[in-house]
């Protein structure tokens, strides 16, 4: 349920409605709105089943809560996902992603671009794709470390040394880092260097990689799982955000249909749905979604129409030559011609580009870290 506060609520009465929550066990998350304040209330249906415990959500709670001082309402929550939806936090989130060249926000009136190989093979070629995303007006660069293979002999990342090199390249263009950690173990690791989890379409349902990110607190990028309905992704958003991490975006990276054409069908129209469902920003992957670099272009301009709040794309200096992915790869170049296009559709359609802020030369020689 969510009990929302009156217009002026006092911190008193915040704290009033706080402490009866704590007294039935009950797990509140404040929003803060412009106007008011909001409380989403979770735990469990019911008796709490502990001797001498005071039931948790019961029929009686609503009417309880509405008498205390401060409160306007109680409302129920139709969604199965509180946390994430719409009714919990009508205005969208903005996402505050940290840079060497300040905070990037993720989910306000800018368009963010996200580029970069799909795998970090050697500092020389992430470099070289780090300084033209950046020299293209890209925010955040991305590049797999570690990284999922459908079959065991397939590269499978650099690891701690691709996480190393991930942190050069942000040092030497001052781009932020986005990288996929896989397991609940590695996530302190990633962390030291990424400014960024990404969770991987295989690890949508990954629960307990979920919580432990949840409780990182750094921002997340989750991606639709292959063949996952909205429901079970907004789901897999609220489990990282019932930790207590605002900081989730979305990202539809294309779902498994009959069609094979493509390597997956990128589901354009889950963008201004979600919009609609959830205030968590909306990231499209035009290249996991195509698996072709002949389409990215188009798809990416078709999502940024939709109403994305970014897009995150493949590039690669030689992408015929790619350990991974390359035919889905945008060669340098492509991806320079693309981004003025992006930038129309964006402006067409009343919303900004976010674009790169240049603290140092792009060629500055850097160290380890």
């Amino acid at each position: 349920m969510i009990v929302v506060m009156r217009t002026g609520a006092s911190e008193r009465e915040l704290a009033g409605v706080l402490a009866a929550l704590a007294e039935r066990g009950l797990t509140p998350h404040v929003s803060r709105g412009v106007e008011r304040t909001v409380i989403g209330v979770l735990g469990p249906a019911g008796p709490s089943g502990v001797p001498g415990a005071l039931p948790a959500i019961t029929p009686d709670l609503g009417d309880h809560l509405e008498g205390l001082d401060g409160v306007e309402s109680v409302l129920p929550v139709s969604k199965p996902y509180k946390l994430a939806s719409r009714e919990f936090h009508p205005e969208p989130t903005v996402v505050p992603v940290p840079s060497p060249t300040g905070a990037i926000a993720v989910g306000g009136q800018d368009v963010v671009m996200m580029a970069g190989p799909c795998t970090v093979e050697s500092e020389e070629q992430l470099l070289a794709a780090a300084r033209a995303a950046h020299a293209s007006g890209a925010r955040i660069l991305r590049g797999g470390a570690y990284k999922p293979s459908t079959s065991p002999y397939g590269f499978r990342g650099m690891g701690a040394t691709g996480l190393k090199l991930l942190a050069r390249a942000r040092a030497a263009t001052g781009l932020a880092v986005v990288t996929e950690v896989m397991t609940p173990a590695d996530v302190a690791l990633v962390g030291e260097y990424a400014d960024i989890f990404q969770i991987g379409a295989r690890n949508m349902q990954n629960y307990y990689l979920l919580d432990e990110v949840g409780r990182a607190g750094k921002p997340v990028l989750l991606k639709r799982g292959l063949a996952a309905t909205i429901e079970e992704w907004l789901l897999a958003a609220e489990y990282i955000l019932a930790q207590g991490n605002p900081h989730v975006m979305l990202c539809e990276r294309g779902i498994r249909t009959f069609e094979r054409a493509t390597r997956n069908t990128v589901d354009i129209n889950a963008v201004p749905l979600v919009k609609q469902l959830s205030h968590l920003p909306v990231i499209v992957d035009p290249s996991q979604g195509t698996g072709k670099r002949s389409l990215v272009g188009a798809v990416a301009l078709a999502a940024v129409a939709a109403g994305a709040d970014g897009l995150i794309v493949e590039i690669h200096p030689h992408p015929d030559a790619a350990l991974k992915d390359g035919a889905q790869s945008l060669a340098l170049e492509q991806y320079a011609e693309l981004v003025p296009r992006l930038r129309a559709v964006a402006t067409a359609v009343g919303r900004g580009f976010e674009t790169s802020k240049v603290t140092r030369s792009s060629t500055e020689k850097t160290t380890a870290p």
